[in-house]
């Protein structure tokens, strides 16, 4: 479910079939990350992706066009790491803080709610919410294989 909040900010929420220490390890580690960050058509490898997950700690990714090669880079801050409940990240050419929130529902599910403020406008056209949506649908996919199979959260 998405939701437009103040003019400039936007609202994701997901519930997914997994635990919450899962659900966190999938995106704060980059061996998850590169197998579904980045809208249908692109691709994030693995050496691409920079996490340093503490508060001050740089969070990178640079996505590949899988058609024309053509990269898009996200250079960003860690402002909150608070494991496996909170994260939250500032970009430093957009300033676009992003806040991401794991609620333990008790029942081996995980709601996620993650909210972007001070989007430029380019960020909140239709494309790019259509971006962002098949993205989480890819993180959700991934997720929801990671917990049927029981693995993905060691070394965290």
């Amino acid at each position: 479910m998405t939701a437009p909040s103040a003019e400039g900010d936007f609202t994701v929420r997901h519930v997914h079939r997994a635990p919450r220490d899962l659900v966190f390890a999938c995106l704060t580690r980059p061996e998850h990350l590169a197998e579904f960050w980045g809208p249908d058509g692109t691709s994030t490898p693995r050496q691409n992706i920079v996490v340093d997950l503490r508060p001050g700690g740089a969070f990178e990714t640079t996505m590949v066009n899988d058609g024309s090669g053509e990269t898009y880079t996200m250079r960003a801050v860690y402002v909150e790491v608070d494991a496996p409940r909170r994260l939250s990240w500032r970009e430093r050419d957009s300033g676009v803080l992003t806040e991401v929130t794991f609620a333990d529902l008790g029942d081996g599910t995980t709601e996620v709610v993650t909210t972007q403020r001070g989007l430029p406008a380019w960020m909140r056209t239709p494309q790019a919410r259509a971006g962002w949506g098949t993205a989480l649908d890819r993180a959700a996919v991934y997720i929801a294989a990671l917990a049927a199979r029981g693995t993905g959260q060691e070394e965290r």
